[in-house]
């Protein structure tokens, strides 16, 4: 009798340990997303946007429908690059630790960028996703570049890119 008990109680605790532990993971990943988004500056007014644009040379565009994008981590809208600074109009699905890299290369996989990281230009941190206005400290050499990638660095996922010339 003890033992049929003592089995059905190790059961019991075995499925709450694993339930428990499963809810706290989902809890782990939802608190980061929510994070970025909450913390996620405000998208510039309509007037910083066109002043920011008077000085740009190149556009592209990114689109959702790349080789390396899915319903998790995408991008859609338009990009435009001056010497000091990068002006997006758009959407950026919401996720942490995003990068914006210049590239010599237009990829669209996770696969291909990883061979090319160490070559490209890291300019800055995203951290909006409904559009920003990112200056850069230096002057952007843009005519080395011709495309731009937005990477998560904390996943190593890629999440878009645009060709610019």
């Amino acid at each position: 009798m003890k033992s049929r008990r003592r089995k059905s109680n190790i059961k019991i605790s075995f499925f709450s340990f694993l339930s428990h532990s499963i809810i706290f993971i989902m809890g782990c990943f939802l608190g980061i997303y929510a994070l970025t988004i909450l913390t996620a500056p405000r998208t510039p007014t309509n007037e910083k946007f066109k002043e920011a644009l008077t000085n740009a040379k190149y556009e592209g565009f990114f689109v959702k429908n790349l080789e390396g994008s899915n319903f998790l981590y995408w991008g859609k809208g338009q990009i435009a690059l001056s010497k000091n600074m990068i002006i997006f109009q758009g959407k950026l699905s919401p996720g942490p630790d995003y990068k914006l890299y210049l590239t010599k290369k237009f990829i669209q996989n996770n696969k291909d960028f990883l061979k090319i990281k160490d070559k490209s230009l890291l300019v800055g941190d995203v951290r909006s996703f409904q559009g920003f206005i990112l200056k850069s400290d230096q002057e952007l050499d843009l005519a080395s570049y011709n495309s731009i990638v937005i990477w998560s660095e904390l996943f190593s996922v890629f999440i878009t890119s645009a060709k610019y010339k």
